[in-house]
């Protein structure tokens, strides 16, 4: 019984130590200036890093995403007679709820690992510590521009992600389903209010960014500089992302909502 609450209380400690660390290395990396610092070219390589390799993935999910929920939504408003809502319904679930939400898990799984792999190399070959011995901080150097790099990136991705599913349900409500055009885009027009649903999805996934990003380079920083390290690391980053954006975005909703 001792044993047992030694080692939950070592496990307690160890998550503070954890969590201060990174805390201080968010804080830390989220300048620019000093000595070898990243200038804008860096900035620039890491969002198409992050960003622009990100987009395949993000249009193709967004367009199938679009059409599912279409598809659900035509066969239960369908019941009701109330079909030429589909539009209203796509648009609004995507904009407010699905684009943040899976644009988000999709990053964290495609560039998050991406980014804990490359630091953790960096830290397994002492490219860190070669840095640091040159008098070059590591943290504005590498740390620095990637971060903000997924700030940047994951809001533009939510967008294009919602935008092509929206083009996606259009695509079965309107050519395959044979609801009027007209009324799909009319409908949606008309209950799409672009701070409610446009600006609260994108403050949304603004945040699942900073903090899909923050969780990938400090797990790749902080990485035990090994090959079985590296891919603990890598597997923490994806798992920790996606329970975290989970549960940022319930939080968020019922912020936004009024309900706390």
């Amino acid at each position: 019984m001792l044993n047992k609450l030694q080692s939950l209380g070592q496990s307690g400690v160890s998550t503070i130590e954890s969590l201060g660390r990174a805390t201080l290395l968010f804080l830390n990396s989220l300048g620019w200036g000093g000595p070898g610092s990243a200038g804008f070219s860096d900035l620039i390589r890491q969002i198409y890093s992050v960003g622009v390799r990100s987009l395949s993935i993000i249009a193709v999910a967004g367009f199938f995403v679009g059409m599912v929920l279409s598809l659900q939504g035509y066969t239960i408003l369908v019941k009701f007679g109330s079909d030429s809502a589909l539009g209203t319904l796509v648009s609004l679930t995507l904009l407010r709820e699905l684009g943040p939400v899976i644009a988000a898990l999709l990053f964290a799984g495609r560039a998050g690992s991406a980014l804990t792999a490359e630091i953790g190399l960096m830290k397994a070959t002492e490219q860190l510590s070669a840095m640091e011995m040159m008098g070059v901080d590591p943290l504005k150097r590498v740390i620095t521009p990637r971060l903000w790099a997924g700030m940047i990136a994951m809001p533009i991705l939510a967008l294009i992600f919602s935008t092509v599913g929206i083009w996606g349900g259009a695509f079965v409500a309107v050519d395959l389903l044979g609801i009027d055009g007209g009324s799909y885009w009319g409908n949606m027009q008309a209950s799409v209010v672009f701070y409610e649903d446009v600006i609260k999805g994108l403050i949304k996934s603004c945040v699942f960014g900073m903090v899909i990003t923050w969780i990938a380079v400090y797990q790749g920083y902080d990485s035990v500089p090994t090959s079985e390290g590296i891919g603990k690391a890598t597997t923490q980053t994806v798992v920790i992302s996606s329970l975290a954006v989970l549960g940022l975005d319930f939080v968020l909703t019922a912020v936004m909502l009024g309900g706390i």
